[in-house]
């Protein structure tokens, strides 16, 4: 595309969508009706400069005129409790059902290595030997040591929220750093795994195994879950840059993006959940099968609404991603 000819073509058009928009009489229908096609035109012309010729003055210049004349348009539109519904019974279920192709085997992998780095270092003394003194081992795995009051440390209520932001700007990384190739997201996920290994590795060197894991799985089922669905998601998101599939770069990027943003604030609401139990069920005085059967009921209630609704919402047509109307306008590409 020769950009200055193309220019020289549609500003005129430009111009003129601009000048109906500062207009601040109501326009006539004739007007509205040229206001619309002129508008359809120009997200066109944006489209395929993006595509073909980015320029980024013309490409910004094109895009606030392009948002203005849509607002215009469509209107402004401000969220409902519509919207929440829409949302937490289809767009999110929707996008993390989309992604278990990913979070599963992140999951299964995971947990493997968590298990494995908790057997060597059980197994090993000279390993734990490099984590700390043989005296701090020992408080930290003794009856009423670190590993048990950790969880009544706080004020239930506060603890809740400090592992809760926690959990959320883990997963929050792991949703955004996904673009760079998903590597810093198998860091991530690495140190988590790692610091789970410890715990088993010397709570089970201690004689302790059960404890720990009377502690750990009441929260930690769904804790993980939803650290293994953002982990997953992230990683998808950087395979999207190495083999988009039948769209552009740009687009695939655009549309999964969106969809992990998404995704963000729905796995911030399970993390509120989880870290509720942590803050509150874990540390209690609950015998430790009522304690863990809460933990598994969590867990099953959520992977029965991703399976169920979110299934249910894939198989209507639903991506995750935003309503179409609110997408930025695209043209159709060759393959």
């Amino acid at each position: 595309m020769d950009l200055d000819v193309f220019v020289s073509a549609h500003r005129a058009e430009w111009d003129r969508l601009d000048a109906l928009l500062r207009r601040r009489r109501r326009l006539t229908g004739a007007e509205t009706d040229e206001l619309v096609a002129l508008y359809q035109r120009t997200a066109t012309h944006l489209s395929l400069i993006q595509s073909s010729a980015p320029d980024p003055q013309l490409t910004g210049r094109l895009s606030q005129l392009v948002a203005r004349a849509r607002s215009v348009v469509t209107g402004t539109r401000r969220a409902s409790w519509r919207d929440v519904t829409r949302f937490l019974t289809r767009q999110f279920p929707a996008a993390v059902y989309r992604a278990r192709h990913w979070w599963v085997p992140t999951a299964l992998m995971s947990t493997a290595v968590a298990a494995l780095l908790g057997w060597w270092i059980g197994t090993h003394p000279e390993v734990q030997s490099t984590i700390a003194a043989p005296s701090e081992l020992r408080e930290l795995t003794r009856p009423g040591g670190q590993y048990e009051t950790y969880y009544s440390s706080n004020p239930a209520a506060s603890f809740a929220a400090q592992v809760w932001t926690n959990n959320a700007w883990a997963a929050a990384l792991c949703l955004i750093l996904g673009v760079f190739l998903g590597l810093p997201v198998i860091w991530i996920l690495f140190q988590n795994m790692l610091n789970l290994g410890v715990g088993f590795g010397l709570m089970s060197s201690a004689g302790r195994l059960d404890t720990f894991l009377g502690l750990v799985l009441p929260h930690g089922l769904l804790e993980l879950t939803a650290v293994f669905v953002a982990a997953g998601t992230g990683l998808r998101l950087g395979w999207t840059l190495i083999d988009p599939g039948p769209r552009t770069r740009r687009v695939a990027l655009a549309e999964e993006g969106r969809a992990a943003i998404g995704m963000a604030v729905g796995l911030a609401l399970v993390l509120f959940v989880s870290g509720a139990i942590e803050g509150f069920v874990t540390p209690s005085g609950l015998p430790t099968w009522a304690r863990i059967t809460i933990g598994v009921a969590a867990e099953l209630a959520f992977l029965a609404y991703v399976y169920v609704l979110g299934g249910r919402a894939v198989r209507a047509g639903d991506t995750g991603d935003v309503e179409a109307a609110e997408r930025s306008a695209t043209v159709p590409t060759a393959a």
